[in-house]
């Protein structure tokens, strides 16, 4: 198993204590009679919501979204509809958005019940999900039916693109002291049918606290869309990884020997994952498979150093992109809206 171990690490794989927050908590799940809570609010319980509004159409003879695949109406048809579409699919769209708040407040509501999530004063949401208008317009509902329902609890928006957010989120991985000399960092957002590499600026000359950082360049591969191994997945991303380190290069970055990783799943110390990643290509939980290992064999030098690598979960990471804007309050989570519902509870650690 030696092979199996990756180089020393600057951090703990999944750590609880970062350089700016505590961890207090991640990848909860909360089940009821019907199953997994988080379930109810992601991208396919929204689909599936359209698809229960069309079914009672359908039984009145009339579906103006016709044959279309619920599934397979994109994100922007959704958004058009709703500002200059057929009034009746726009009212389906509505139900939706509608029924999902609801699904949303309610999910809110139970993890705030949980002992790791008490006193959070304030939910960033993320993910794919908050990328559209609809997405946005479902979640200011939620926030609309809390606020009503006098739940303490304050609910934002992540700042940067869903897309990046979980690249920039890296940077908040390791200790600034470890990027004095460079200017920009690798990150990798794996998720469950996309795959992001990109390139970080830092700009931490412009603003100590990471709020300037930016993904210059990224790579995306919808892995989702192919039948793979881990194997190839594994071996894509280095291909990624490899070509977005020779256009740094090019491009005149300083890039810091570090690679930071969001996946998800339980994160283990050792870079293993012990469970949660089950919407992956292959078995990525195995005790014979630890992707930070096999990427240190892969890249075992950025420049003239030895590569650092640190992974932790997807939403841990999409949610330290949020570090510099939470310092108005101590204890705070994300939510992140995807394939399923990815979360995290955080505590700033302030100044020491």
């Amino acid at each position: 198993m030696a092979e199996l171990t990756s180089l020393p690490a600057i951090a703990a794989h999944g750590a609880a204590r970062l350089p700016s927050v505590e961890v207090d908590d991640y990848n909860a799940e909360i089940k009821d009679d019907e199953g997994f809570l988080g379930d109810r609010a992601s991208k396919g319980a929204f689909r599936d919501l359209i698809e229960n509004w069309r079914e009672a159409l359908r039984a009145a003879g009339d579906d103006p979204f016709g044959d279309d695949d619920s599934r397979a109406i994109s994100k922007k048809k959704f958004d058009e509809l709703l500002v200059d579409g057929d009034p009746e699919a726009a009212g389906v769209v509505q139900g939706a958005i509608e029924d999902f708040a609801q699904a949303l407040a309610l999910v809110t509501r139970r993890f705030l019940k949980l002992k790791a999530w008490k006193n959070t004063e304030r939910i960033v949401i993320g993910g794919g999900f908050r990328g559209s208008r609809v997405g946005e317009l479902a979640i200011g509902r939620a926030a609309v039916i809390l606020k009503a329902d006098k739940i303490p609890i304050d609910v934002a928006m992540i700042h940067n693109q869903p897309d990046e957010a979980g690249l920039v989120g890296t940077a908040h991985l390791a200790p600034a002291w470890m990027f004095k000399a460079h200017n920009a960092i690798l990150g990798v957002d794996i998720g469950g049918t996309n795959i992001r590499a990109g390139v970080v600026e830092l700009n931490s000359k412009k603003a100590r606290d990471l709020s300037k950082a930016k993904v210059w360049k990224f790579e995306l591969w919808r892995h989702g869309d192919e039948k793979l191994k881990r194997e190839d997945a594994v071996d894509g991303l280095i291909e990624m990884l490899q070509r977005l380190i020779a256009r740094a290069r090019k491009e005149g970055f300083g890039l810091a020997p570090f690679i930071g990783i969001g996946c998800p799943g339980m994160i283990e110390a050792d870079g293993s994952i012990d469970r949660g990643a089950q919407n992956l290509p292959g078995n990525w939980e195995s005790q014979k498979f630890n992707l930070p290992a096999a990427l240190c064999k892969a890249i075992p030098k950025i420049g003239d150093d030895d590569t650092a690598i640190v992974m932790h979960n997807d939403a841990v990471v999409q949610g330290l992109s949020e570090v510099p804007y939470m310092q108005d309050v101590a204890r705070w989570g994300v939510f992140t809206i995807g394939t399923g519902l990815g979360n995290a509870r955080f505590t700033n650690r302030g100044e020491e």
